[in-house]
This record gives structure tokens, sequence and C-alpha cells, in this order.
């Protein structure tokens, strides 16, 4: 018996997401009495590293034919370790990736999967975990009855908790037998410092700031913030920003300690991917746009007056 978490990597490299997921299944491992293991495919970065989040095994899967990510054969791959493992519980991060992925391998293995876990098992037997719901404007405890549950958690929601210890490497070479043919046209990646998922602070802004170019003084914002920058659907369709910085219900949702919206309404669909997030500051010079319901700080004013007045400010505190 074991925990197999899914250590998802990014041009080979590791992120928070995995370093979480890595920290959950340790946990829930001790849960069950037993030990947590990893599956990494094509990981270039130090595998060793994984140990510290309470990992006891590593199995890292050196396949020339997956240099591209296609979900049926990592899948396949992730189910055949969990099989020969005797994993109970699989752990993957709620990424798109891992999006992607959690219900292959859930069909794989004849297992129940519970999606947008926000919270460690309130019971290991049976398997019973808080989740949020209907846009994550509710929570709701989901129980699995089966021999084998997949787990998808909600990156940037639950932490990172380290261990004393250390973790053996298998280097495995598997070549899946699905079939599936997966061309890639083109990749785009998402450009910033610090991807949006993983934001610890997020500066975002909607169709107020009336122009491309005055994006800058969000930018400015951000950067003395330390933060992502983020916008809304319309600022997305308009292509003022690009796709990879819209959030929302149809974009990325997020979970930052601090999300300041600038020049945005504040419509169901754009909470729904933001009402997570520890605290909401809301810049707009309408005292009556929802947001401020959903807000815990706002400023009523002239956005254009507002942030570089914020910012200059940050600036004087900071040098002090």
């Amino acid at each position: 018996m074991s925990v197999l978490v899914f250590a998802e990597t990014w041009d080979g490299k590791f992120k928070k997401a995995s370093f979480e997921a890595a920290s959950y299944a340790s946990r829930v491992a001790s849960l069950l009495g037993t030990k947590a293991n990893a599956v990494v495919i094509n990981g270039k970065d130090d595998l060793s590293s994984l140990g510290k989040y309470g990992i006891d095994r590593i199995f890292s899967i050196e396949d020339s034919g997956l240099t591209d990510f296609n979900n049926y054969k990592f899948a396949e791959i992730i189910s055949k370790i969990a099989t020969d493992t005797s994993a109970k519980a699989v752990i993957i991060s709620g990424t798109f990736t891992g999006k992607m992925i959690a219900p292959l391998v859930t069909v794989r293995l004849g297992a129940s999967l519970i999606t947008n876990v926000v919270a460690d098992p309130e019971s290991i037997s049976p398997l019973k975990i808080k989740r949020s719901c209907f846009s994550n404007k509710g929570f709701v405890y989901y129980e699995s009855l089966c021999e084998i549950s997949v787990v998808s958690i909600v990156p940037n929601a639950l932490g990172i908790s380290e261990q004393p210890g250390q973790a053996s490497i298998e280097r495995i070479s598997i070549s899946p037998e699905t079939k599936i043919a997966v061309e890639i046209l083109e990749i785009d990646r998402a450009k910033g410092k610090i991807p949006l998922p993983e934001a610890e602070r997020v500066v975002s802004a909607g169709r107020g700031l009336k122009a491309p170019e005055n994006w800058t003084m969000i930018e400015e914002l951000a950067d003395v913030l330390d933060a992502s920058t983020a916008c809304s659907k319309p600022v997305s369709d308009m292509h003022w920003r690009p796709h990879s910085e819209h959030v929302g219900q149809t974009g990325i949702t997020i979970n930052p300690q601090l999300y300041v919206a600038i020049g945005i309404s504040g419509a169901i669909q754009h909470l729904a991917g933001v009402s997570s997030s520890k605290t909401i500051v809301v810049i707009n010079s309408d005292p009556e746009a929802p947001f401020f319901k959903a807000a815990d700080y706002g400023i009523v004013g002239d956005a254009f007056k507002v942030v570089p007045a914020l910012t200059q400010a940050l600036k004087n505190f900071k040098a002090q």
C-alpha cells in the first residue's frame, strides 16, 4: 500500500505546485500509515529535492519519445506505477496538465475522482475530503468508497510542508502502448516572472484602463508589490493582454494572498476565478460596482490618479 503523487515539471523543472502536491501526498500517506512515492516524467531538476517534502521513492521516467506532453501517455505511465506500487491514492495538482490527466488516470484505475480539493482529508477510511464547488462560492465534502482514489488539489491553496528525509531514485524507461497521436502545432508560453497559479500577490485590471498602452502603471504597481499581472476576460478578448493573464471562470482560477482589482466591475464570471483570494482590494470609479461587495478594502476613485499615488506611496514605504 502507498500513496503516489504525479510531480509535474515545466521544461524539466519543478515549480511550487509540484512541492504542494508532494507535501499533500506525504500527509495523506501519514494518515494511511504508509509511504508516499512520486512519479516524475522527463525531469531535469534535482529529483532528490522531493525528499524534503516527505517523498520516500521517486520513479523517474526517462523516455525520448515523451519530449512533448501527451496526456494519454502520461496517464498510462502514472496508472501503471500506481498499480505496481499498490497505491490507495493518487495525488495530482489541479494545473492545466493535471486537469487533463486526472480523469484519464481515474478511468484506467477504476478509481473515484475528487477535484478542487482545498483541505486535508477529514477521514481516511472512508476517504472524506473538502472541495470547493459552485465556482468557489461554496464547499462540499466528498466521500470515496472506492479502493483507489484520485485526488486533484487546488494549486496555491494548501501550502508546502517540509519534512526531514531522503528519497531514493529509481530510473525507469517506459514506452507507453497508447497509440493516440498528438501533433503539437504551437507552444505559447506564458511570460512573466511569477506564474499566476503560484503568485502570492496579483494586480489585475479591466476595461477601466481604456487602452492597452495604459498597462504600464499596472506593471509598475505589480513590480513594487513583487506581484503578477492579470486581466479580465474582455481585456484578453480585445488582445490588450495575453490570454495567459485572463483570470475568471473561463480563465485561470487563482488563490493569492492579495488580489488588487483595478477598473474591473466584478461580474460573477470574474469573481468565480478570484474569490478564494485571501485579501481583495478593489479600485473603481463606480461606487456601485459589484466587486465592492466582495472586497476587503475598496477605493472609489479614478484609477489614473489612485494607482500612481498608491505606487509612489509603496515605493516611499519600502525605501524607509
